[in-house]
């Protein structure tokens, strides 16, 4: 996906947002929104890939605080929800191994994808989500193609996104697995605004529920490739379907033509909204082959 206009906003609001969460020093918070500017200017021409502005942007705005994971708190508290929340989706979800039980597991996923921090009209509360949750469930995939997926789930790999989702993305494993499928979930290489890393995987024994794990390589946005180990390179090349989790996977992804790929997120930017020809909001599960 390229750079749009609105991205420009959306990344300073952002790096204000991780500021805050790092310091309340406001000549820290100035010195990491000024280097961000910095960044935005060197790096926000028409046709860039968005994520390559992000990274670019998120970084240096990192290292003006001088803090290389402003959303731990954050990250650890979308952690304690999902697992507080796992019993009641595991409920709606059910344990049958089957295609409607991998809709609701993926369904499940998707709407997990709603565990974010500083994202305007997105931000996770708390005290309501377990019945937002439900009414989201309730619902249903705004965009459903669960049946087209199903016989290409020989070998998946998983590009997992945010923290706390991530738990919610083991419902999903187990469906592929139960019908014979193998797993390569992929997380983060170091820590980027709330994204899953290995400690996730580490902390909720993952590890244990996969066929392999490994790692973008880097703290960049989604995946880039520049900065990919040759063996993510070589799964994504021998995978029978790519899964890209959540909307910055989708913003890389997206460019580099790898299919059958299957997008599943929920949509909450209008940019990612309009690029998928979606409306803000919408729970997706789309396979592009």
């Amino acid at each position: 996906m390229k750079i749009n206009p609105r991205c420009a906003h959306c990344l300073l609001s952002r790096v204000h947002y991780q500021a805050l969460l790092s310091t309340q020093n406001p000549q820290i918070v100035n010195k990491a929104v000024m280097a961000a500017l910095d960044a935005l200017h060197q790096t926000f021409k028409p046709g860039v890939p968005s994520s390559k502005v992000s990274t670019i942007v998120l970084r240096r705005s990192y290292e003006a605080l001088g803090d290389p994971d402003p959303y731990l708190e954050k990250k650890i508290q979308s952690r304690e929800i999902a697992a507080r929340l796992m019993p009641v989706v595991r409920s709606l979800v059910g344990d049958k191994i089957s295609m409607e039980g991998f809709r609701r597991a993926v369904l499940a996923g998707a709407i997990g994808n709603s565990f974010d921090f500083g994202v305007d009209g997105f931000d996770v509360r708390e005290d309501d989500f377990e019945a937002e949750f439900k009414k989201m469930f309730n619902k249903g995939l705004d965009v459903d193609d669960i049946e087209m997926m199903v016989p290409l789930l020989d070998n998946v790999v998983y590009l997992v996104d945010n923290s706390g989702e991530i738990l919610l993305d083991t419902l999903v494993i187990e469906q592929i697995r139960g019908m014979g499928g193998k797993v390569t979930l992929v997380v983060r290489g170091a820590p980027i605004l709330n994204d899953a890393t290995m400690e996730d995987v580490e902390i909720h024994g993952i590890n244990e529920m996969v066929d392999r794990v490994l790692t973008t390589g880097s703290n960049a946005i989604g995946v880039c490739l520049d900065e990919a180990p040759p063996e993510l390179v070589e799964a994504f090349d021998e995978a029978t379907l790519i899964i890209s989790k959540g909307m910055a996977n989708y913003e890389t992804m997206s460019e580099y033509g790898y299919s059958p790929i299957a997008y599943m997120l929920r949509t909450k930017c209008k940019v990612v909204a309009d690029e998928m020809g979606l409306d803000v909001g919408m729970l997706v599960a789309r396979l592009v082959v």
